[in-house]
C-alpha cells in the first residue's frame, strides 16, 4: 500500500482548489476533517448509520459549495455548520415529534437528540424562533452546535466579544420567554 504524505496546503487553499475541481485536495480535506466530525457527530447522536450517512452528505455538500466558503473563520467550523445543519435535518426527517420518544430502532437515544428535538418541536423552538437572527444563530452556534465563542466568532465572522454580548442577550429574552 502506498502512502502519501499529507498535503502541505492550508485548508483554504484546498477548498481553493476543490473549487477547480481537485480531487486531490478533496481527499486530503476529507483525510484531515473525517475524524473529529465524526466524534462530535457522534456525540450527539446515538445512530452509527446516521452519522456515516451526515458525514457523506457533509462531504458531499463541501464538494458542491466549495466556492460558496467566504474565507472568513475557520474551514473546519464551515464544515461544522453544514454537518450540524445535516444532522438536524436528518433527525428531523427521522423522528416524529412525539413525547415518549426513547428509542430508534432498537438504540437508546441520546440526551441532545431529545434537546434537538425538544428545541424543534416544543417550547424552546418557539422561543429560540422568536429571537431575531442575530442572536439565534448565536445560541444555535454555542449551545447546539456545541462551538466554543472563539470557535462560534470564527463561523459567524464576528468578534469573540459580540458573541458573549449577544448570547447574554439571548439568554435574557429566552429566560423571559419561558418563564
Amino acid at each position: 500500500m502506498v502512502t502519501r504524505p499529507p498535503d502541505p496546503r492550508a485548508d483554504s487553499q484546498l477548498l481553493a482548489a476543490i473549487t477547480d475541481g481537485d480531487r486531490e485536495a478533496f481527499a486530503e480535506l476529507y483525510r484531515r476533517h473525517l475524524p473529529w466530525l465524526l466524534v462530535r457527530l457522534g456525540r450527539r447522536c446515538s445512530s452509527p448509520e446516521l452519522v456515516d450517512e451526515v458525514v457523506q452528505d457533509t462531504f458531499v455538500a463541501v464538494w458542491r459549495s466549495a466556492g460558496r466558503w467566504d474565507r472568513r473563520g475557520e474551514v473546519a467550523a464551515w464544515i461544522w455548520g453544514i454537518g450540524i445543519r445535516r444532522l438536524v435535518d436528518a433527525l428531523r426527517r427521522s423522528r416524529p415529534p412525539a413525547d415518549g420518544l426513547t428509542t430508534f430502532a432498537g438504540v437508546e437515544t441520546s440526551a441532545e437528540e431529545h434537546v434537538l428535538l425538544a428545541v424543534q418541536y416544543g417550547d424552546v423552538g418557539a422561543a429560540l424562533t422568536s429571537l431575531s437572527p442575530e442572536l439565534r444563530a448565536v445560541v444555535q452556534a454555542t449551545v447546539l452546535d456545541g462551538l466554543t465563542t472563539r470557535e462560534a466568532a470564527q463561523l459567524l465572522g464576528i468578534p469573540p466579544g459580540t458573541v458573549k454580548t449577544r448570547m447574554m442577550r439571548a439568554r435574557a429574552l429566552l429566560r423571559e420567554r419561558l418563564a
